[in-house]
């Protein structure tokens, strides 16, 4: 059965359930640009089990090329909701002025360091090309980061080679020796160390706590649509809880392995990485201010010269997101 016709038939049977009055209402639309990766696990979890359109919405998912279409696309109103790194959120505020706001965390993107089987160390990453989405976002940064700690500069060390989002990236590691290595998250990473590449350590690992993927939206549409917001936020979070259930396990790994076209070892392995409790989906959603203040410290000493970083209640609005839990209950 195709995964499409596995969420259709699971979308039908959830919303059967819900009873004629939830079947007839008219449900709101809301568009979600994202990239490629596990981090999105709940929202496709959410679309299949009807989850959403139990809490009135109709959840409409596009996975971007690269942050620079994201953003534009975020603020021009091309859809409602970015679920992508919240590095690009800052980056939107402190680069174009925009006025946007993070609502609600996700994970730390579960990143790692990805480099070709040559590749034994990260010292041996001198003179070779690191490709990252853009050079100045999220794990571009990180993976500047990591590489600095070991003596590593971009542009003198390594070169650094914009190619876009990861499913690209990982399909250029897979065709191109010379992509010697970038971050890449799961299942990409997983499926990359079976064809022999090697994973040098997890971003978390490598420089602490950090706040990757969450949900950010402009300000003025937030605002105007509080209601909506809520209900999205209240129902991520219910999908959230199921997917992180351990009684739910054999259905989360099935699910994964079918939305994500996957073998069921690498839905097995998938699926750990999504439930680690130090590296993978935060439980509710929770915003890590901590590794905000971390990704904020990174673009202060990478992009901004040293400067001080910025602070991090300036990108966030986390009431919306306090509503929704209060309501959804424990």
């Amino acid at each position: 059965m195709t995964s499409s016709r596995t969420g259709a038939l699971l979308f039908i049977a959830a919303v059967a359930l819900l009873g004629p009055s939830a079947q007839s209402a008219d449900p709101t639309l809301v568009r979600v640009k994202l990239f490629g990766g596990l981090s999105n696990l709940p929202i496709f979890a959410g679309q299949a089990r009807g989850v959403f359109a139990k809490h009135g919405l109709r959840v409409e998912t596009e996975q971007t090329p690269d942050s620079d279409v994201l953003r534009n696309g975020l603020a021009s109103g091309a859809f409602e909701i970015a679920a992508a790194g919240v590095d690009n959120a800052l980056a939107m505020v402190d680069t174009a002025g925009a006025d946007v706001i993070i609502v609600m965390g996700g994970d730390s993107a579960m990143n790692s360091l990805i480099v070709q089987r040559d590749i034994a160390s990260i010292a041996d990453l001198r003179g070779k090309q690191f490709i990252v989405d853009a050079p100045n976002t999220a794990y571009a940064l990180v993976g500047k980061k990591i590489l600095a700690l070991n003596g590593l500069q971009a542009g003198r060390d390594y070169t650094v080679v914009p190619t876009g989002g990861t499913p690209r990236r990982f399909q250029l590691m897979k065709d191109k020796a010379e992509h010697a290595g970038t971050m890449m998250g799961p299942p990409f990473s997983i499926m990359a160390e079976k064809l022999g590449m090697r994973n040098l350590g997890s971003a978390v690992a490598l420089i602490g706590p950090y706040q990757g993927t969450g949900a950010f939206v402009m300000r003025r549409w937030a605002q105007a649509n509080a209601d909506t917001l809520e209900r999205y936020i209240r129902a991520y979070v219910e999908t959230l809880r199921w997917t992180l259930d351990p009684a739910n396990k054999a259905d989360v790994v099935a699910f994964i392995a079918d939305r994500y076209k996957l073998a069921p070892d690498i839905a097995a392995r998938s699926y750990e990485m999504a439930t680690d409790r130090a590296d993978g989906l935060v439980p509710d959603a929770r915003l890590s201010v901590e590794g905000l203040r971390n990704v904020l410290a990174l673009r202060a000493e990478i992009e901004r010269g040293g400067a001080k970083p910025e602070p991090a209640e300036k990108y966030y609005d986390l009431s919306y997101y306090q509503r929704a839990i209060a309501t959804l209950g424990k």
